[in-house]
């Protein structure tokens, strides 16, 4: 959501506009000159090479699938992926675009070449409900570059862009299945950008909800990079929902917006009373974290030159800590889902068996094989190697002494620690350089085969965990783990010294606390600070830097990590920039408004609000007061009002209780805007009903509202202005004279013909927002809506015309067979269809 005023800053110092518009590196897509020539001649464009030794030996040894079946699996990762998309299930043409998949471009694309081992040029996945998600045999690079298909990529590209689709890699689609939410829920996406996920799950929560009503859960979603927030912003605007907020934090460090200490969570909804929330707490947690993505090779060929096992080693402890962090703001009875788009088991298992010995039993890892069963996985993995350097090592106590800083004891099956173990390090005076190949030669003499090592086997539930392996269906690759929390978290009373540089033992038991809310709050730290500095005092310690090819550390990719953001730490706008340390300890920073982002502010001006009930004659049914939010604090200059359900009001609520921990970029439903040209300055009512909103209030106007006749519609829709005398209806136009100039709402009839009451509103009812000028109406629809809606009425009524014909048909053979019956002859019939 954009808004709010310029006023007190520059405009490039809006976090949520900056650098929007400009076109970002694509790092997947190579020059068309290799920018590795040593020639400085410009060699000619060539594919990425998909291959990769280090690659290769490394899953080999890990057994991500079987031996004989390597060939396969290598195979089909190093073929482009093919396209996928599901349909939204929220829209109001589902059905049609279902019917159009599987009525049109199953039939009409058959004659095409497609894959190997296809038997359809798309097809539904089996294994997603009611057929709302479409596999398509086709790559991206096809459906752009064949012009038979041109057809068919358009319509993705339309309904794409209107929200009506969502373009999503197939394996990215199954973490929201398995986590299980209901309408009522609140849903916490840790890590959401691009925002595909969170877009799947903003679907689940409005499924079933009757037109003009809002589900009772909500979802916050939630990434570190500002940029990646905008993508994330573009994407879900699509929905048209005012279930969402977006927020800018690190996932490790999200806040827990705690109101006070002596809060006790009396409902399941963590809400203390009907008006106010007092800490935020998730029914559902999705955890997708930043990984080193080599599960993505089939659409990301550039991964196969910069793959290297550092990735995976050094992501590994940042991966617990957002894990640990989403599990801490999980209600008791929660679900929460971690999931990668790696193969690597030091990503997925290694992650999953350290958060269970964590949490000692207050999170079970969930076995979920018999949810969405036609689904093919694989189980997890229960023994593995970690490699560094070039060596296998099979347990933490091979790991030389000067490299345990990055490779950590929860790397391994076993998770110990063996500190005591002997060390192998370069001998002091003469110093060989371990970074050296003389070096690293030395090491390797003592540790060179992985089959020289006893393996660790863990003693965790591990096969419960899910991998998916593209030549099994012919996707990417994905892992998945299904956790719920059965009980408090237990709390870490050990302080670690910051300046220790050896990962913290985990031979000290902690203790649990009986008080469940301290709990709550501070996840796995005793101290009782505020939310948002709140770490892990094991894993903040746990150094996540990455190993390049040579073994040198280097700090994570941006783009496979999530990097320390500046604007994270940095002290709000009218806040103290001094840094105050009290009794050893550094001060809590008072945070409130942030700089760069635009301030939320509850809209309770009741001159404008009354002007817009009154003007549009809004039901008292529907609440604006309270439930309208705006980003500018100048009630003046206001020119957009976003519209908020009831649990966004309630965490906004506690947000501002609590100094607004929340980095909130977007937030709500755009409802009104304000009109700015010359005639929207002189009409009853200067904000009118936006494009998004309208679905909404649509049941609740009972003023400036129309029924229009089929073809005044389409004419409305292809013309964009027309004169009230030009209308075909002279009633309807009449009566469009007659409206206060201004806003106003045309409504499609059902039956075709301009109507003079008011019509039932359900889930199919079609109706745009328009402009009452002086002497015409004009529609305020964007032009790709326009075409959108045009196209679904041409379709609709072709459906209804070979309904009506097959009706007549049917019916006249029923006549003529009752003649034959009789003995008569009988006569030529004629059928007319009227369009």
């Amino acid at each position: 959501m954009g808004g709010g005023g310029r006023e007190g800053r520059s405009y490039r110092s809006r976090t949520q506009r900056k650098h929007f518009k400009q076109s970002r590196e694509n790092v997947w897509k190579r020059s068309k000159s290799d920018p590795d020539s040593t020639d400085g001649h410009a060699s000619p464009w060539q594919p990425f090479a998909t291959q990769n030794p280090s690659f290769d030996e490394y899953y080999k040894e890990q057994g991500i699938v079987a031996a004989e079946e390597w060939d396969r699996f290598i195979e089909v990762l190093r073929k482009p992926l093919p396209a996928a998309f599901r349909i939204n299930s929220s829209s109001q043409f589902c059905s049609d675009i279902r019917s159009q998949l599987e009525n049109d471009f199953m039939k009409s694309l058959q004659t095409e070449v497609i894959e190997e081992g296809e038997v359809e040029p798309i097809r539904p996945l089996p294994w997603y409900p009611n057929n709302l998600a479409w596999h398509s045999n086709f790559s991206r690079m096809q459906l752009r570059k064949n012009q038979t298909l041109e057809r068919f990529h358009k319509f993705l590209k339309l309904e794409n862009e209107i929200g009506n689709i969502t373009r999503q890699e197939a394996v990215s689609m199954v973490p929201p299945l398995f986590l299980d939410v209901q309408p009522d829920h609140f849903v916490l996406d840790m890590c959401a950008a691009p925002g595909s996920k969170t877009f799947q799950l903003l679907e689940i929560i409005h499924q079933s909800t009757n037109p003009g009503a809002l589900p009772n859960g909500m979802v916050i979603a939630n990434d570190l990079d500002v940029q990646r927030c905008n993508l994330l912003i573009h994407q879900t605007k699509r929905m048209c929902t005012a279930n969402l907020i977006v927020t800018n934090h690190e996932a490790q460090h999200f806040p827990g917006c705690r109101a006070n200490r002596n809060f006790s969570s009396a409902s399941d909804k963590g809400i203390e009373s009907e008006s106010n929330m007092g800490q935020l707490l998730f029914d559902r947690v999705l955890c997708d974290v930043p990984c080193s993505g080599d599960g993505t090779l089939r659409k990301a060929p550039d991964i196969w030159r910069k793959w290297n096992v550092g990735l995976g080693n050094g992501l590994h402890s940042l991966q617990v800590q957002i894990a640990m962090r989403g599990i801490s703001l999980l209600k008791v009875g929660g679900r929460i889902v971690y999931s990668t788009c790696s193969m690597n088991p030091v990503e997925n298992e290694a992650v999953v068996a350290e958060i269970l010995r964590k949490c000692e039993g207050s999170v079970e890892l969930v076995d979920v094989s018999n949810e969405v069963p036609q689904l093919i996985r694989r189980p997890g993995l229960r023994k593995w190697k970690v490699r560094d350097k070039g060596i296998w090592l099979a347990s933490h106590k091979h790991v030389r002494k000067f490299r345990r800083i990055g490779i950590v004891p929860s790397m391994f099956p076993s998770g110990c620690s063996h500190m005591d173990a002997t060390d192998i390090e370069p001998k002091h005076g003469n110093v060989t350089d371990v970074n050296s190949d003389e070096g690293l030669q030395q090491v390797e003499d003592v540790l060179t085969s992985a089959d020289d090592l006893e393996e660790e086997v863990s003693d965790l539930p591990l096969e419960r965990c899910m991998r998916l392996v593209p030549h099994d269906q012919n996707s990417g690759a994905f892992f998945i783990a299904v956790l719920q929390k059965v009980s408090p978290l237990p709390v870490q009373e050990k302080h670690i010294n910051p300046e220790e540089k050896m990962p913290p033992r985990n031979d000290d038991p902690p203790k649990k606390l009986q008080n469940q809310d301290t709990e709550e709050v501070n996840g796995m730290e005793l101290d009782l600070a505020d939310g948002t500095d709140e770490k892990d005092p094991e894993g903040s310690l746990e150094a996540n830097s990455i190993d390049n090819e040579d073994g040198a550390a280097v700090e994570p990719d941006p783009l496979t990590c999530e990097k320390v953001n500046s604007e994270e730490t940095e002290v709000p706008v009218n806040t103290e920039t001094k840094s105050e340390r009290t009794g050893g300890k550094r001060k809590l920073q008072i945070q409130g408004k942030w700089k760069g982002i635009d301030p939320v502010i509850f809209f309770n001006d009741e001159t404008i609000i009354n002007s817009i009930k009154t003007f549009y004659g809004i039901d008292d049914l529907f609440q604006l007061s309270g439930h309208l939010v705006s980003r500018n604090s100048d009630t003046n200059r206001v020119k957009r009002i976003y519209y908020v359900s009831k649990s966004v009001k309630d965490a906004l609520d506690l947000n501002f209780r609590v100094g607004q921990q929340l980095k909130i970029t977007s937030v709500g439903l755009k409802m009104f805007e304000r009109q700015t040209s010359r005639e929207g300055n002189s009409a009853p009512c200067s904000f009118r009903i936006s494009s998004e909103g309208l679905p909404v209030i649509l049941p609740y106007i009972t003023k400036q509202i129309l029924y229009a006749s089929l073809v005044d519609f389409k004419h409305l829709l292809q013309y964009k202005t027309i004169k009230f005398a030009d209308f075909v209806n002279a009633e309807f136009g009449e009566k469009a004279s007659k409206l206060m100039m201004g806003c106003c709402v045309i409504v499609l009839s059902k039956g075709g013909e301009a109507l003079s009451n008011p019509v039932q509103i359900d889930a199919s009812t079609i109706a745009i927002g328009c402009w009452k000028g002086r002497a015409s109406l004009s529609v305020m629809v964007t032009a790709i809506d326009c075409q959108e809606l045009l196209e679904r009425l041409l379709m609709r009524l072709e459906i209804e015309k070979g309904d009506l014909v097959q009706e007549n048909a049917m019916g006249t053979d029923e006549v003529q067979e009752e003649m034959s019956d009789n003995g008569e002859e009988p006569e030529s019939l004629e059928v007319a269809v009227n369009t």
